[in-house]
């Protein structure tokens, strides 16, 4: 391959997973993250966002013979944002040019034009090293604006190579606004449909893509509705909006829409309104009571459901709602699906929740594009129920399992042993996983800003030992866990992260 005339300090347009050409420059990488071996890539901080990322040379292009072209395929409004900060990086550049003309031209007389930067192989010197230092990289980069995360939407009339997953296990990305190191080494996810025949005779589909490194999603023609703006919610209707979905949203708080709605989303007043606008609903609300509430209640799901409409519960609930809620739509001819999902509040807005499906199959596969969006992979399991079942024994083990780890941290520390030691260990071990790292970080920093509520892992620890005693299955080690959850709600912590039940350790 022909060398690129790329360097440190360059504009370009890189092409980054599943979103469309964006403006970034190349700079210097943080020390601690290594350039991926035998890729020959550049460390690239994308405008109008935090987000940097190792982009292959042919994933870019530089930034000014482009920039028409780009302006033409991509109208979105947080695009135009970026490229009003490369705009505004340089006017600012310009205007430091202007002020030192007279020294810059004496000085660079007879000075040699600076090569292009070499590509190099794997075992070819790190051409990082001798760049920009953190000062000067920090004083030229643009600031970055509110917008976290690019635009997304297909772009035509633009060739980039192709660049699967599966051939880039050493991709990184991360955000600046969360830490200064590369985020945890993450599987790549490549598309893939595995159909497993079980004892049970239910099907397990792993069939969706990893949103946050895949490619190009093409979104579903049907009108999405989504009701229920929490801490899952939004991070869902947020990707599902960038990937080009058309998406009427309700919220019990309305206020909580209005963002959504600058953002391109429709506004339903009611959840029988969305319903009978959209062709699929989504639902994702706290607990079965809201749950029933939505569906069966005054101006509910249920008056707008119709032939053909399709309902999707997201809500982690017991197996027992769900059937109840089958019924009842499928019942004026309505299509029925539960997804619960796993994950955490930054794992949705990431697109990086895990989908457990169950119900009518026809109504799964009609939400590829929605779950691709939202989520790293999905699963459907069989019959609708199956799915609540597999969502609530998941929760009770990571509910008990968080609850050990602050025993752990609060044994550590009555026995005058460093907890920061115990938590440098653990995650050496076998244990290992940024989810042991995170909560014990953020214990150990006195933060317990919600990523999952503590009230809502009660919650599910609740379900899952009521649902243990329905199949007459000892659950002890959920129920004794449940104890210190309730004694944390008693503490007035219900509103805080799970990992707040470190709290029922200490008082």
């Amino acid at each position: 391959m022909a060398t690129v005339h790329l360097r440190i300090g360059d504009l370009v347009w890189g092409k980054l997973g599943r979103y469309p050409p964006w403006p970034g420059k190349i700079v210097s990488p943080p020390k601690d993250l290594k350039k991926p071996r035998g890729k020959k890539c550049f460390f690239v901080k994308f405008f109008g966002t935090e987000d940097h990322a190792w982009i292959k040379v042919e994933q870019l292009k530089p930034y000014h013979p482009h920039k028409e072209e780009m302006i033409k395929i991509n109208k979105g409004k947080r695009f135009q944002q970026a490229v009003d900060a490369v705009e505004e990086y340089l006017k600012k550049a310009k205007g430091k040019d202007q002020t030192h003309s007279d020294d810059k031209s004496k000085s660079e007389k007879g000075r040699k034009t600076a090569k292009p930067m070499k590509i190099i192989e794997e075992d070819d010197e790190d051409p990082f090293k001798g760049g920009l230092s953190d000062k000067e990289q920090t004083d030229s980069d643009p600031e970055p604006s509110s917008v976290q995360r690019l635009v997304a939407g297909t772009v035509s009339g633009f060739k980039w190579e192709s660049s699967p997953v599966k051939d880039d296990p050493h991709f990184h990305h991360f955000l600046l606004s969360q830490s200064e190191k590369p985020a945890s080494s993450m599987e790549p996810i490549t598309k893939r449909l595995k159909i497993i025949e079980e004892d049970t005779k239910s099907t397990s589909i792993q069939a969706a893509d990893s949103t946050a490194i895949n490619g190009s999603i093409t979104p579903t023609d049907k009108r999405i509705g989504f009701l229920g703006l929490g801490l899952m919610g939004s991070g869902v209707v947020s990707n599902l909006l960038k990937m080009g979905h058309v998406v009427t949203v309700w919220n019990r708080t309305a206020e909580k829409c209005d963002l959504f709605i600058q953002e391109g989303a429709r506004l339903g007043r009611t959840p029988a309104e969305v319903v009978s606008m959209c062709d699929i609903t989504f639902s994702c609300v706290s607990d079965p009571k809201a749950a029933r509430d939505l569906v069966l209640g005054p101006s509910g799901v249920l008056q707008g459901i119709r032939p053909g409409k399709c309902y999707v519960e997201m809500s982690t609930v017991d197996p027992e709602t769900i059937t109840e809620l089958a019924q009842v739509i499928t019942s004026r001819g309505g299509r029925f699906l539960e997804a619960p999902v796993s994950g955490s509040q930054q794992l949705s807005n990431d697109g990086m929740l895990v989908i457990v499906a169950a119900g009518d199959r026809s109504v799964y596969e009609d939400c590829s594009s929605c779950f691709q969006a939202m989520g790293k992979t999905s699963f459907f399991i069989g019959e609708a129920g199956n799915a609540a079942r597999m969502m609530l024994i998941l929760n009770m083990v990571q509910g008990s399992f968080m609850a050990t780890i602050a025993e752990g941290l609060t044994l550590a520390q009555a026995t005058g042993q460093s907890q920061q030691t115990f938590l440098d260990i653990l995650c050496q071990g076998q244990m290992a996983s940024t989810f042991v790292d995170q909560k014990c970080q953020n214990i150990l920093q006195g933060n317990f800003k919600p990523d999952y509520y503590l009230k809502h892992i009660q919650k599910d620890l609740r379900l899952a030992i009521s649902m243990g005693d329905s199949v007459n299955h000892p659950t002890p080690m959920a129920a004794a866990a449940n104890e210190v959850y309730k004694r944390a709600k008693a503490l007035d912590q219900s509103d805080n992260d799970m990992s707040a039940v470190y709290r029922a350790y200490i008082h």
